[in-house]
């Protein structure tokens, strides 16, 4: 019996790497007033459903999909959640 699962992907860049485009929105922000604002970082968020037969191959999966594809594991950090939505019952004849 497999399972589908809700996955929620973060994507950040790792701390000792510079944010070009986080500086630009910060800039832009104080700009428009908010002087408040500080340290902004862009980074990613998508999700996807995936079918396992467990909670833990889809978080295997995830794993090597963001070292693979979704993340850079060189200048990006990850972490992810995994919510079971639907069960997937096959039908053996």
């Amino acid at each position: 019996m497999s399972q589908q699962y809700q996955c929620l992907i973060y994507v950040t860049l790792r701390p000792s790497v510079l944010d070009p485009a986080g500086t630009a929105v910060e800039s832009g922000l104080k700009q428009l007033g908010y002087q408040g604002v500080e340290k902004v970082r862009i980074g990613k968020y998508i999700e996807l459903t995936l079918t396992a037969n467990c909670e833990i191959h889809a978080k295997e999966q995830l794993e090597q999909m963001c070292d693979q594809l979704l993340a850079n594991p060189v200048i990006e950090n990850y972490c992810f959640e995994v919510t079971a939505v639907n069960v997937i019952q096959s039908s053996m004849r």
